[in-house]
């Protein structure tokens, strides 16, 4: 069996992949992707912290996250998330369907793949390569032709901003050379 070892570089910046069990598409639905970005917000008053980049997919999520200066715990604040959102959305009427009989018997419940995959940022090259990865991965995977028409996508606060003009990435223009990132499996 494989020994994880995470990465703790306290006030470090981190970009994580976290899938959904069995890669159900849980975020599919309007209200589940309501109901995390209400569970994100809860966690980001509890435990400070700033999202600088996201996208959710209906069955994976890429997010960067700072950390606050000598604080370290990401892995306390996704298991608060994963926790939180499993329990309020099977309480909403969400569906087990895809729970594996291995979680059935050892009665986890849940939506979320145990693991999530974390990366520390090394410096502002890796920060750009995980930042255009994340807003690229809605035309990575064939959802839309371009990132601007993902709803669910930090890159509209970032063309607000004018860190990408709007038509970035789109596959009917000259696409800007996207790195491919290793996120184990997805």
């Amino acid at each position: 069996m494989p020994n994880y070892r995470r990465a703790f570089v306290p006030g470090g910046m981190y970009f994580f992949t976290l899938k959904t069990e069995r890669n159900a598409p849980v975020f599919a639905e309007i209200s589940s992707v309501r109901l995390l970005g209400d569970i994100f917000r809860e966690t980001i008053v509890k435990w400070q912290f700033t999202i600088e980049a996201i996208v959710l997919l209906p069955d994976h999520l890429h997010a960067i996250w700072s950390l606050p200066t000598g604080d370290a715990e990401y892995p306390r604040r996704w298991a608060w998330i994963k926790k939180e959102f499993t329990k309020r959305y099977l309480a909403s009427g969400g569906t087990e369907q895809w729970v594996s009989s291995s979680r059935q018997h050892h009665r986890r419940r849940g939506v979320w793949q145990r693991k999530f995959w974390e990366h520390s940022l090394q410096d502002e090259d890796d920060f750009q390569r995980h930042f255009d990865y994340i807003h690229w991965n809605p035309v990575k995977h064939g959802y839309v032709n371009c990132p601007s028409a993902w709803p669910h996508s930090s890159f509209h606060r970032w063309v607000s901003k004018g860190v990408y003009p709007a038509d970035w990435g789109c596959q009917d223009r000259p696409t800007p050379p996207i790195q491919e990132i290793d996120t184990v499996g997805e």
